[in-house]
């Protein structure tokens, strides 16, 4: 075996639980390595409808348009916003964690007027405070990050959703760690426009990032409608309906949609294996059922938490809030928690999560998302967490974490399939 081979052997050895990625869905790495097919190939066509079909299921809408975006899910978010934000826009951000400062920093890149308030991490708005600062601001946008991966916290959306659809404000959701995962109900919640990621509760690779969006929010896209010269038809327009002209070409929503649409323009080379992949992961999900799944990220998050407080170790977040996919835990006092982690993956190949901006240090996040949300992953995180901590000389309630779960488990027993 050569050099190269050993390293490959070695990446294969990991237990993911981070708040993304996760580990990916065998079958869809299966499907991921089939024989590539022309992009314009009817039996790839078929599996593009297919998929934008599977894509309105997952995020409980009725809207025409359902598709990825060839990029992580930051493609998707950039997608959406640079194909509504015209400079000078009102935008409303509020920010509860580090992903609510990526949307303020995307909408101010596209010389957005920015309006944003921030609470204390670890901690969400009330739906009143969002509404009452968005009535005072009375943007054209309201962006909003659902979950936080990086403080374990969800916020409402119902009633912000509602309130903007009554004052005629887009409302934009950065669903990328929620979908898949827990309820996301686009046309219920009245949500113009939402962004998802797939190397997250869908346990496909990183490379895309479903979207789906209304016809409040084509009609924008469309009156900037603008066609590259070198595919355009004399049909298409020279210049926008009006407004200006979207910024990006990769990431123009009005060009993207007749690639999806049956006009299949030729915008880009489709990233074949990609959609392979999302294809098959949607085809479990589905399979699975939404409710059942949302269940099951809920019942390996209790047995997490029986396990990590058993273990004498604090959560961060506890409140009704708390994110059911992402588990964060305080780091006690005089604890290295970069040191832990480096030891988790060394000698077990677990991997988990630090924080970012003032939680770094200060916090663990575990990820319970997807096909890591599984029992024997979490007792091996548990496993791996006490005995780094034992070796560091912290100390904690011994033997004790993986006894919790598993009186979790035998009293709350269910399928072998969750």
């Amino acid at each position: 075996m050569n050099k190269e081979d050993c390293i490959v052997s070695d990446l294969t050895k990991r237990t993911i639980m981070t708040p993304g990625p996760v580990e990916a869905e065998p079958r869809v790495l299966r499907a991921m390595s089939a024989p590539i097919l022309g992009q314009f190939d009817p039996a790839f066509t078929e599996m593009m409808n297919e998929t934008m079909a599977m894509l309105r299921d997952l995020f409980q809408t009725k809207n025409q348009w359902a598709f990825p975006i060839d990029g992580t899910s930051r493609s998707g978010l950039e997608a959406v916003l640079t194909s509504l934000i015209e400079p000078g826009d009102r935008v409303f951000i509020p920010i509860y964690g580090r992903f609510g400062h990526l949307l303020v920093e995307i909408c101010e890149r596209l010389d957005a007027d920015v309006h944003s308030i921030e609470c204390e991490w670890g901690t969400v708005f009330s739906e009143d405070e969002i509404i009452d600062e968005m009535n005072a601001v009375n943007p054209k946008i309201v962006a909003c990050v659902h979950g936080e991966t990086s403080t374990g916290c969800m916020m409402p959306l119902q009633n912000i959703g509602k309130t903007c659809r009554e004052k005629d404000i887009l409302f934009v959701v950065d669903a990328v760690a929620t979908i898949g995962g827990v309820d996301v109900k686009v046309d219920d919640w009245y949500i113009d426009a939402a962004i998802g990621g797939t190397q997250k509760c869908l346990s496909i690779p990183a490379g895309m990032a479903p979207i789906t969006y209304n016809d409040r929010v084509e009609a924008v896209i469309n009156r900037r409608k603008k066609v590259e010269r070198g595919i355009a038809t004399e049909h298409d327009p020279s210049e926008p309906f009006s407004g200006s002209v979207i910024r990006s070409n990769y990431f123009d929503l009005s060009q993207l949609q007749d690639y999806w649409s049956p006009r299949r323009l030729n915008h880009h080379t489709e990233a074949t294996s990609m959609i392979y992949g999302l294809h098959e992961g949607l085809r479990i999900l589905l399979k699975e059922g939404l409710d059942e799944r949302f269940n099951r990220h809920k019942y390996h998050e209790k047995a997490l938490k029986a396990g990590i407080k058993a273990m004498g170790l604090d959560l961060y977040v506890e409140h009704e809030h708390k994110l059911p996919v992402v588990t964060c835990i305080s780091v006690p006092p005089g604890v290295n928690a970069d040191e832990i982690r480096a030891f988790m993956l060394t000698h077990f190949g677990v991997e988990i999560a630090s924080s970012f901006g003032p939680l770094h240090g200060k916090i663990w996040r575990i990820g319970s998302m997807g096909y890591s949300c599984r029992k024997e992953n979490v007792l091996f995180v548990l496993a791996a967490l006490e005995a780094a901590l034992l070796f560091k000389g912290t100390t904690i309630e011994t033997g004790k974490a993986i006894q919790a779960a598993l009186a979790y488990y035998e009293s709350n027993a269910v399928p072998l399939t969750i």
